[in-house]
């Protein structure tokens, strides 16, 4: 089965099952639960996409929490819009104050980043509860129910249905987003930022992208409190309820959909029953249920660091970590491999002619302080050509390729791509010129099926956005975009692995995945970094046939690599470096029996 059927066949049988409790004679106590349930997991859910999938940590949700319930309580009550005026302009609101902490809170990493957001959900905090305008403290109150189709939600019960759809909505564009050319980009940033501008994503936009859409999803669930409560004031919006919704998310399952909801659920439910039994058991009140339910949820994390929702998964067999035949266990196939019928070639750019000069290095020099890691280093690798660069460990042969590829900035120097100068541009803009490059250590994203990661390296090819992707008006583009990773995986020899995880495979093919993910750009050159590291001695023979096969259609190729027998017998031409400097150029067999190379690597000869 497909996995956009189970998809879409699972929330509407959860949609169903949900919403099937409002007519059946349930107390109205369970009715308020379900409700902010649903609530809770619409943060939650915002929290998984930019947290737990995305990779940053946010404890302000909660602000933005507020910032979609005062402005349809303000809305409402003083200005005499609708409730869905009131939500236009909460989302407007929401949209506009994420943009703008976002394009600053997004540039820290590290712990800087979660202490940035705590400061603007402090500050959002302590804003509402200042405001003249929002009565302070005291909030607004008086807010009216909403209409839909002219039947007034006055009551929980009469929410509960819209609540819920809302919430499989949400569910269901987050999971068509993460199926896309746009949620492949938000999954790269796990595998590091490197990797993910040298496959051509925007990490910075990407990033705000997810953010926005984040806090979105918290502001749609403080316009609906504000109108289930019928009255808002700061409190329910502070720096605590930014750390449960966290709490929720992580509990659930961080990197989960699902796990949003489930994590809403457990923390729901088990914060209600303990403030219940806790009193009668302890014989005195207060807030006992905050340290009991803290217990319980570490010794939970410690059971099941993952969360909550892998746990049921592994629970009812979803995932099988192994089949009868032993074979590996496939994931689902995404929305273009459902769709293959409707693949389309994608364009290819005109490789170089022949002969002619496509990366050209001038006395590139790079210095960090006092030391000189390149020393004025010039080369060039023709149209067609495999050019070697190769050095004992420290010549600087890894910084040289960082250089070259836009990782690192030259001190002095030029380099020279397709007759342009690109030093100083961006891993992203040497990608979108032709450039693609793969890692001496492997960076992948593991738990993504093989054919997604190479689907990441043909980023550029696409131009669907995000909606897009959540509307599934994506289908002919996505269908092209995995023909042609299928293709480049059929190059490696890594097509029968298309759906398995991409952390099950060996080191070696994982190399061979990399490079796989390269060709999908589709680039003129190709910086290969010690690509035959952990290959066996057949993988290394099937990599160079494949080597001399790119040659052959016009592919440049700048290869490091240590392994001095698989370099000999592939390269027209090697570039030798010590200490930072070139010392030989030649061919193969010449620099070979040179007596400079001869010292670099064995310390001389008597």
């Amino acid at each position: 089965m497909t996995r956009l059927r189970p998809q879409r066949l699972g929330v509407a049988i959860w949609l169903a099952v949900m919403c099937t409790a409002v007519f059946l004679p349930v107390p109205e106590f369970w009715i308020t639960l379900a409700n902010y349930i649903g609530l809770y997991s619409l943060v939650a859910l915002g929290l998984v996409l930019l947290t737990g999938i995305a990779g940053m940590t946010s404890f302000g949700q909660a602000a933005f929490v507020g910032l979609g319930a005062y402005a349809s309580a303000l809305v409402t009550t003083q200005y005499g819009g609708s409730p869905w005026v009131g939500l236009v302009a909460g989302i407007a609101l929401v949209v506009l104050a994420a943009g703008a902490l976002g394009a600053i809170t997004m540039r820290l990493s590290g712990h800087y980043l979660p202490l940035g957001t705590i400061a603007w959900g402090l500050s959002l905090f302590y804003l509402f509860g200042n405001l003249e305008l929002l009565k302070k403290f005291d909030g607004i109150t008086g807010i009216p129910p909403i209409n839909f189709l002219g039947v007034e939600l006055q009551s929980g019960r009469n929410l509960y249905l819209l609540i819920w759809v809302i919430v499989a909505l949400a569910v269901l564009a987050v999971l068509n987003l993460l199926d896309s050319r746009t949620g492949r980009a938000i999954r790269a940033l796990r595998g590091g930022l490197v990797m993910a501008e040298s496959c051509g994503v925007n990490t910075a936009r990407t990033k705000l992208l997810a953010f926005v859409l984040a806090a979105v999803l918290a502001g749609l669930s403080g316009w609906l409190y504000a109108h289930l409560q019928r009255a808002v004031n700061p409190t329910p919006f502070g720096l605590n309820a930014g750390i449960t919704y966290l709490f929720m998310a992580v509990v659930g399952g961080a990197g989960y959909v699902w796990g949003a909801l489930a994590g809403a659920a457990l923390m729901t439910i088990l914060g209600d029953w303990l403030q219940n039994i806790l009193p009668k058991l302890l014989g005195q009140s207060g807030n006992f249920e905050v340290i009991v339910s803290g217990m319980l949820l570490i010794l939970l994390l410690q059971r099941a660091p993952g969360g909550l929702w892998p746990m049921v998964l592994r629970v009812v067999g979803m995932f099988k970590r192994g089949t009868a035949t032993g074979e590996h266990p496939q994931l689902p196939a995404p929305i273009g491999l459902q769709n293959a019928q409707l693949a389309q070639p994608l364009p290819r750019r005109p490789q170089a002619a022949a002969g002619s000069t496509v990366l050209d290095v001038r006395s590139a020099r790079k210095t960090f302080g006092g030391l000189v890691a390149v020393n004025d280093v010039s080369f060039s690798v023709n149209a067609g050509e495999i050019l070697g660069l190769i050095g004992p460990n420290g010549a600087g042969k890894s910084t040289m390729f960082n250089l070259v590829s836009g990782v690192l900035p030259l001190t002095s120097g030029e380099v020279h791509f397709a007759g342009e100068r690109i030093d100083g541009k961006t891993s992203r803009a040497l990608a979108r010129a032709g450039m693609a490059r793969t890692f001496q250590h492997v960076r992948l994203l593991p738990a993504m099926s093989v054919i997604e990661n190479v689907a990441i390296g043909a980023h550029l090819r696409g131009h669907r956005g995000w909606m897009a992707g959540v509307m599934r008006a994506n289908r002919i583009e996505e269908a092209s975009i995995f023909a042609e990773a299928q293709a480049q995986l059929d190059r490696v020899g890594l097509g029968a692995d298309a759906l398995r995880e991409a952390g099950s495979l060996a080191l070696g093919q994982q190399r061979l995945l990399e490079i796989a993910r390269a060709l999908a750009g589709d680039p003129v050159v190709l910086l290969l970094d010690e690509p035959a590291a952990g290959l066996r001695h057949q993988e290394k023979l099937a990599l160079a046939a494949l080597l001399r096969d790119l040659r052959s259609q016009g592919v440049s190729i700048l290869l490091v690599e240590h392994d001095m027998e698989f370099v000999m017998g592939l390269v027209d031409r090697l570039v030798v470096m010590d200490f930072g400097t070139r010392i030989v150029h030649g061919l193969p067999e010449a620099v070979r029996n040179n007596p400079a190379v001869i010292e670099a690597y064995l310390g001389g000869v008597e």
